[in-house]
């Protein structure tokens, strides 16, 4: 025996100590193992009484724990693990009613502290001496559980799941619009699609998570009519009990054991449902109810006024009436002059920025002073640029689009002034370049434009109007149909989009009047380097900064990047010792930007499509130019520009109706001509020289006049 007892320990197996088995369960996988196995044991092993009032309240109190915490939290995102709690928190409560209903089967015939003290002191106090009501107060907490909460969860889940991911893909195209137009980085991208991600599965988890919650309100109703069922016969049948001897303590035992596992799933099921309808409200749920529901004191007040007029009715209690009545009408008071008092504060702050910046008076000069662009707005489109739910979209958009049009057409667009004019129409607006109206139209804030893309008209009920930007069938709805219009597959874009769209396209077709002298210096003087010696030996021995800038307006009028300044200035040293004349050097200038010139008009198939003019027209055209040099004019007979007109149209309208966008191709001699023609009826057409054709271009004629 003594040298059994005096091998060494480490030959053999020992029990872990106190200390390494303190080491083991703080790290948080072992521990969750450890209790996830626990639950799975309790499911198959007795459990002894104190025991399971020891586990009972670990169940009351973990669900207590998970609706705090879904109270507290500010976006559902927070508590992305509830699906993974509600799981473990419902096989828990599953195990412990497996548990108890062993010893109530087991042990009923002992008395109602066969199952342990906790059940006992449930059962007893909720039914008060009387089975029959402690088994309604059950049926009830079980229907109120799995009719109202669990159902409408369990639905609010459903939904928000659909059409979050009916949603994802817009949103990842938003990200993506806000990282190539500079307003985010790419670590702010990634962030934002991981979030997107997280958010997708989260209410797809939660989807399928509120099924354990039901299936655990059916599986408490089941497990009660067992227990009740079962132990009357063997306290009866097994036990030789009286009936009334076995009611009284099968019962108490049941509907105890019912209402602790009930109580739990009760809290747990409302944890899951302010989760999920919170899923449109950020903040602790505290700060998010009683911020919006105390944002409108006359609703208070007139909660109040009913309140007090309910309570003067005759056989209603004026007491409680009044008291509410009048804490409402107190609240609604107080609710009403803090608003006030916030929004003198900020008219004061306003007042003090606004005189802060008219300290001074402007001299009588200032007045004659022109904004290259100018956006005027009707009273009711303001929360567009300064609403206090971050509604400076329209300025957030206009900033996009400063960056979006510097990176594809290399022109820096001026800043934009927007100011109310109490003359316009309220939904109306205006936009001006350099101080003439150049376009407007009307939006509705808060609603949505809906447009087919067919060219159809929309069939949704709402304002049918038209398209500001290009004249299309359009209809403004509210945002309540804006899913409906998705789904069918509408075009769908807000009122700051419209107008941001609209001024898009007007500052593309009046690029050329916006491209200033002191911005084309500005351009010159940020050239690299090794084209600064290019530049001293052009300017201004070969041509001035006016000339240059002349040559960049006459391709900006044609919607042709000038962006590749570096090509643009060799293409105009070419030139400039031939001629002094904007429009043939920057003829000269696009054939160097071929590539380029073609890259913009190649479709997404990767090839050209092109109509060319015909050998008779050409002739016809070349006939028609009188004179020489710079000097060159189009005389051209009136009818025979109608003609050509007329063909233009037809060939182009017919090229539209197959999904084509094609360009027309002309000799370089009478380009410039055919263009200042065409421009004239359809000026989105672009007009190119057999020169601007690149040699690796693929071609496609899709038909010819």
């Amino acid at each position: 025996m003594s040298d059994v007892s005096a091998a060494p320990a480490t030959g053999g197996f020992r029990l872990p100590k106190f200390g390494e088995m303190a080491a083991i369960l703080r790290r948080g996988d072992i521990a969750l193992a450890i209790g996830i196995m626990t639950i799975l044991v309790v499911l198959i092993l007795p459990l002894p009484s104190i025991l399971l009032d020891l586990f009972l309240a670990v169940s009351i109190i973990m669900s207590v724990l998970i609706l705090m915490t879904a109270l507290f939290i500010q976006t559902p995102l927070e508590f992305s693990s509830f699906p993974t709690v509600l799981l473990i928190s419902t096989m828990l409560r599953l195990s412990l009613n497996l548990a108890s209903t062993r010893l109530i089967l087991s042990h009923g015939h002992e008395g109602t502290a066969a199952a342990g003290h906790v059940i006992q002191a449930f059962g007893n106090f909720v039914m008060g001496g009387n089975f029959v009501i402690g088994i309604i107060v059950f049926t009830i907490l079980v229907i109120v559980n799995f009719v109202v909460i669990t159902k409408g969860s369990g639905r609010i889940a459903e939904v928000a799941a659909r059409f979050h991911l009916d949603a994802m893909p817009g949103k990842q195209m938003a990200i993506d619009a806000d990282l190539s137009s500079g307003l985010i980085d790419e670590k702010e991208a990634r962030k934002r699609r991981k979030t997107l991600e997280d958010e997708g599965g989260f209410f797809g988890a939660m989807d399928g998570a509120s099924k354990f919650v039901r299936g655990d309100a059916v599986a408490g109703l089941l497990v009660v009519f067992i227990n009740i069922i079962g132990g009357m016969i063997i306290g009866i049948v097994q036990q030789g009990l009286s009936f009334s001897d076995a009611a009284a303590s099968y019962t108490v035992l049941t509907v105890g054991d019912g209402l602790v596992t009930q109580i739990p799933a009760l809290i747990v099921s409302t944890a899951a449902g302010l989760l999920v309808a919170k899923a449109g409200v950020s903040g602790a749920a505290d700060k998010a109810l009683l911020g919006q529901l105390s944002g409108y004191p006359k609703a208070l007040g007139m909660s109040a006024a009913v309140m007090i007029v309910i309570a003067l009715l005759p056989g209603i209690p004026m007491i409680p009436f009044l008291a509410l009545g009048g804490g409402a009408g107190a609240m609604a008071y107080v609710f009403d002059k803090r608003m006030k008092v916030k929004a003198a504060e900020e008219a004061k702050a306003a007042q003090a920025t606004a005189a802060k910046t008219d300290a001074a008076d402007e001299p009588i000069a200032a007045a004659l002073k022109i904004d290259d662009l100018k956006i005027e707005l009707g009273y009711s489109l303001l929360p567009l640029v300064n609403s206090a739910d971050g509604g400076d979209r329209l300025t957030e958009q206009i900033k996009a689009l400063r960056r979006s049009l510097a990176t594809e057409m290399g022109f820096v667009m001026p800043a934009v002034r927007i100011l109310d004019n109490v003359q316009l129409e309220p939904n109306a607006y205006v936009i001006k370049i350099k101080e003439v109206e150049a376009g407007g139209g009307k939006i509705w804030p808060g609603q949505f434009m809906v447009m087919d893309p067919a060219g159809g008209q929309v069939n949704l009920p709402g304002t049918h109007t038209a398209e500001p930007t290009f004249g299309l069938p359009a209809t403004w709805i509210d945002g309540a149909l804006k899913e409906e219009a998705a789904l069918r597959g509408y075009t769908v874009v807000d009122a700051a989009t419209v107008l941001s769209t609209h001024l898009t396209e007007l500052l593309k077709n009046n690029m050329s009047e916006l491209l200033s002298y002191a911005e084309v210096q500005k351009l010159i003087k940020e050239v690299p380097k090794e084209q600064s010696e290019l530049i001293k030996d052009m300017v201004p021995s070969q041509i001035t900064v006016s000339g240059i800038q002349r040559v960049l307006q006459t391709l900006l009028a044609e919607r042709v990047s000038i962006r590749d300044l570096s090509t643009i200035l060799e293409g105009i040293a070419d030139a400039a010792p031939g001629s002094r004349n904007p429009a043939t050097i920057a003829e000269h200038v696009r054939s160097r930007l071929s590539r380029q010139i073609c890259a913009q008009f190649t479709s997404g198939s990767g090839y050209l499509p092109l109509i060319p003019l015909s050998a008779a027209w050409e002739q016809a055209f070349a006939e028609s130019i009188i004179g020489q040099g710079d000097d060159r004019q189009l005389t051209m007979q009136p009818s025979k520009l109608s003609e050509f007109i007329t063909q233009v149209r037809e060939k182009f309208e017919a090229a539209a109706r197959e999904g084509e966008a094609p360009v027309l191709v002309t000799s370089a001699g009478i380009r410039p001509f055919v263009r200042s023609i065409v421009e004239r009826f359809r000026a989105q057409t672009p007009v190119m020289s057999q020169a601007e054709i690149h040699p690796r271009c693929r071609l496609k004629t899709v038909g010819s006049i």
